[in-house]
C-alpha cells in the first residue's frame, strides 16, 4: 500500500493531496501517507519563510527606488543607483511568482507575510540609503509609511514601479 501512496505522490501531487484529504475526513488515518504528509507539512514553514525573505527584498528595493525617484533625483530619467535595484526587483518578482505558482497553499498567507516583511524592509532601506545620501537628503523610518503601501498583486506585476 505504501508504494502506491508514494507513486501517486510522485506522479500526481494534486490527486495525492485530494486523496489524503478524503482519507483524513473519513477517519482513515491508518491509510494516510504519513511519510510524505510529514515532508509536506515541514516544507510549508520553509516556503513561508522563503516568501517572507523574498518579499522583504522586493519591498526594500521598491522603497529605495521610490525614494530615489521622488526625493533624491526626481529629475533624472534613470538614476544610476536604480539600475541594480531594478534588476533585483525583476529577479525577486520572478522568484516570488514562481514560489506562489508552485506552492498555491502560500497564496492565502501573502498579506500576513507582507506585514511581517515590511518593517524589516523599511529598516533596511534606511540603512542602505543613508550612506549614499547627502546630509539634507538623509532618510528615517518615519519617512516611509507605517504599512506597506502596495498590494501584493501590484508589487509582483512585471513592469510596475512606484
Amino acid at each position: 500500500m505504501q508504494n502506491s501512496k508514494n507513486n501517486l505522490y510522485e506522479t500526481d501531487r494534486f490527486q495525492w493531496i485530494e486523496q489524503q484529504k478524503e482519507k483524513f475526513r473519513n477517519g482513515q488515518y491508518d491509510q494516510l501517507d504519513i511519510e510524505n504528509l510529514f515532508w509536506e507539512i515541514e516544507s510549508m514553514g520553509s516556503e513561508l519563510g522563503t516568501l517572507e525573505h523574498r518579499l522583504t527584498t522586493l519591498i526594500l528595493h521598491l522603497l529605495k527606488y521610490e525614494y530615489q525617484q521622488r526625493v533624491v533625483n526626481p529629475l533624472l530619467p534613470d538614476p544610476y543607483q536604480c539600475r541594480d535595484w531594478l534588476k533585483t526587483i525583476d529577479r525577486t518578482r520572478l522568484a516570488i511568482n514562481k514560489l506562489v505558482r508552485k506552492n498555491p497553499h502560500v497564496r492565502p498567507q501573502v498579506d500576513e507575510q507582507i506585514t511581517e516583511a515590511y518593517p524589516d524592509a523599511r529598516r533596511l532601506a534606511v540603512r542602505e540609503l543613508n550612506p549614499y545620501l547627502q546630509k539634507h537628503q538623509q532618510v528615517a523610518e518615519s519617512d516611509f509609511p507605517d504599512r506597506c503601501p502596495w498590494p501584493f498583486d501590484q508589487m509582483t506585476e512585471e513592469d510596475w514601479l512606484p
